[in-house]
């Protein structure tokens, strides 16, 4: 087989693996800042993915434009009252006690929402202008992959400035870090972390729905499989790391890719779990994560 295909197919899962990452983001956030983990990661994200195919069809609003939209805009009043009573509850319990909360949100709240607004069918939508393959030599790059891939890493690069630089999101980490010591010291705990989880967080999950629509047709029950995936990604890159989870991404989607070619497509999940066992094997807290000692 000619190097080049390698070298395309390469290239291509590594800009469906940046979109990966900005999905997974959201799911690493939330775990690095208040300790639990969403279960209903996926489910959300198909929400997301209906909302693109919904506006698309009724108003024929670009995805890309809905995702620039989700990126900089407020969070909707269902991702509010989830915060407030699920997430909220559980910042200050032990980390196992969200699972079956969350888990459950996930399998009956995600999936019967997408059932009731659009029945079982699949559901999809296209770009209005669709952009042609560019090519520099044996390398043949799908424009469209490129574009999407290039807002995944801007979205991701510009929460980990807002995260390191600005003063909500040095209140942010200050409160991960320590929670009772930012009590102590006079932060308003709950606000900060309604800034984190509320517009960040959630932004970065319909984001990654309203550009994954392009990728894929959407169906209710493709949220369980899209939470695994995040999982595994974010063991892959770290959990808790937001640049872990878009280098765990790019990697989970080149191993898709080149193992897609080499076996067959059915074989990609086993591959990237492969990945993500040997990760656990060898550096349980992962690639850019940190370790509990």
């Amino acid at each position: 087989m000619p190097a080049s295909i390698f070298l395309n197919v390469a290239v291509s899962g590594l800009l469906t693996g940046l979109v990966y990452g900005l999905m997974a983001l959201r799911l690493s956030v939330i775990f690095g800042v208040v300790r639990v983990v969403n279960f209903a990661h996926g489910e959300m994200m198909t929400i997301a993915m209906y909302i693109a195919v919904a506006l698309f069809s009724a108003y024929r609003l670009d995805p890309f434009a809905h995702a620039g939209a989700d990126c900089g805009g407020p969070a909707s009043p269902s991702a509010m009252s989830l915060q407030a009573g699920l997430i909220n509850p559980f910042i200050n319990r032990p980390e196992h006690t969200p699972i079956h909360a969350a888990g459950g949100s996930g399998d009956d709240h995600g999936q019967c929402a997408a059932d009731s607004s659009s029945g079982p069918m699949h559901a999809a939508c296209r770009r209005l202008m669709p952009m042609t393959a560019s090519s520099s030599g044996p390398l043949i790059v799908d424009a469209t992959k490129a574009v999407y891939a290039a807002v995944a890493a801007a979205a991701v690069a510009t929460a980990c400035l807002l995260f390191r630089y600005s003063l909500t999101g040095k209140a942010i980490r200050a409160c991960a870090d320590n929670y009772q010591g930012a009590l102590v010291v006079g932060l308003d705990v709950t606000t900060a972390l309604r800034a984190d989880l509320r517009p960040r967080g959630r932004a970065a999950s319909r984001a990654a729905g309203s550009v994954m629509v392009l990728l894929l047709d959407v169906t209710p029950a493709l949220g369980p499989s899209y939470t695994l995936l995040a999982f595994v990604i974010v063991i892959v890159g770290g959990l808790g790391s937001m640049p872990g989870a878009l280098l765990g991404g790019m990697l989970i989607g080149i191993t898709e890719a080149l193992a897609g070619l080499l076996f067959t497509p059915s074989a990609k999940s086993m591959f990237a779990s492969a990945c993500s066992v040997l990760v656990l094997l060898f550096r349980p807290q992962g690639i850019l994560g940190k370790s509990a000692s």
